[in-house]
């Protein structure tokens, strides 16, 4: 019995278990230690970094593990170049890991913090250079891991420059995609959760990466449509409003008197420049034309908010004082009239005017007469 095979395969398997009993400390105790530590920073930057990092140094007790494991089991050659390379990529693919963890995390972290110090940073560029470093970060980490088993990168590189044309023509709508997001990207027509619309889509802002923008639409569907085509598209952008319309037609009866109807427009005017929701700047209220049932009083202003739910409440507000200028004055609104004859009302008149059109041919027979 070869007791030095044993011992070396004991204390291989021993050190490799060691190291999986150090993993479960770290996760359970190490890692929320210093995590409670870190959460009391004035930021949460370092805890989103932290934590990024938690399943990557995880994974390298294991690796550690294995690699000090191979040194003392007798099948595996820890000096190897393949096992040496593969240890390697596995160290540089889990340093990948936890950057690309950061980049995901610290979008998250500076848009809260830029809410909170009110930096001049527009949200939508937040998420997209985001995107673009965690692109970066696995192109650069598949690289340098391919350089690592012996592939020559730069080689690799020039024969993708020879077939570029053709790598172009392929992914032309993908280009157009990403310099359309660079385009919404440098001219900021929109921010998210903005309110914009377009021919194609009305709705808020909810994303945007490299090949679309996602946007919900109000009822709840989302929206995801090329960058290509919002970039070639107009964009009304509602959130940048500064201030929202009213505007309508008020139309009172025609009996109402000059002076009512006067006094009337002048209590409107007088409201709407003294209301707290209304905008000062441009309000009109003027007796507008003759309508065909009314006199019509045109009204045209601005709520001061552009926030739906705030305008309804203004707009609900200014109809309630109108109504009860109305009441005041004593006018009343003009409603549809019309003039409907029965079959009996209109037999009667057909024979009534039947009678007269008779009458007025005998007359003129009479009045023929005596001129002859």
């Amino acid at each position: 019995m070869n007791y030095e095979f044993l011992y070396e395969v004991s204390i291989s398997i021993g050190i490799f278990l060691l190291f999986l009993l150090l993993r479960k400390v770290f996760t359970k105790y190490i890692f929320h230690l210093i995590l409670k530590l870190m959460n009391k920073t004035p930021t949460d930057l370092f805890s989103h970094i932290w934590r990024s990092f938690e399943k990557p140094i995880s994974w390298l007790f294991v690796i550690i593990g294995i690699y000090l494991a191979a040194r003392f089991f007798p099948y595996i050659d820890h000096k190897a170049p393949m096992f040496v390379r593969a240890i390697r990529a596995s160290i540089i693919l889990l340093t990948a890991w936890g950057c690309y963890n950061v980049a995901s995390a610290s979008s998250i972290a500076i848009m809260k913090l830029n809410k909170k110090l009110n930096f001049e940073i527009d949200e939508i560029l937040i998420p997209f250079l985001s995107k673009t470093i965690r692109f970066i970060i696995v192109v650069l980490s598949l690289s340098i891991v391919a350089q690592e088993f012996g592939y020559n990168v730069n080689s690799l590189v020039a024969g993708l420059g020879i077939g570029g044309v053709a790598v172009a023509l392929a992914a032309k709508d993908a280009l157009g995609n990403l310099f359309g997001g660079l385009v919404i990207i440098t001219e900021k027509p929109f921010s998210i959760g903005d309110w914009i619309m377009t021919p194609t889509v009305e709705g808020t802002v909810e994303d945007i990466t490299f090949r679309s923008t996602k946007i919900r639409t109000f009822a709840q569907a989302l929206v995801t449509v090329p960058n290509s085509t919002l970039a070639n598209e107009p964009i009304t952008n509602w959130s940048k409003m500064g201030k929202r319309r009213i505007t309508f037609q008020l139309g009172v009866a025609y009996d109402t008197p000059k002076d009512k109807l006067e006094r009337t427009i002048s209590q409107i005017e007088t409201m709407l420049k003294n209301h707290p929701g209304i905008h000062p700047d441009t309000i009109f209220v003027t007796f507008d034309q003759y309508n065909a049932n009314s006199l019509e009083i045109f009204l045209y202003f601005f709520t001061k908010t552009t926030v739906w739910e705030e305008y309804l409440q203004v707009k609900q507000d200014v109809n309630f004082k109108i109504m009860e200028i109305l009441e005041a004055e004593g006018v009343s609104v003009a409603l549809p009239t019309r003039m409907l004859i029965t079959s009996k009302e209109s037999e009667s008149m057909l024979k009534a005017a039947t009678k007269l059109s008779a009458n007025d041919t005998y007359n003129n027979g009479v009045r023929q007469r005596d001129t002859l």
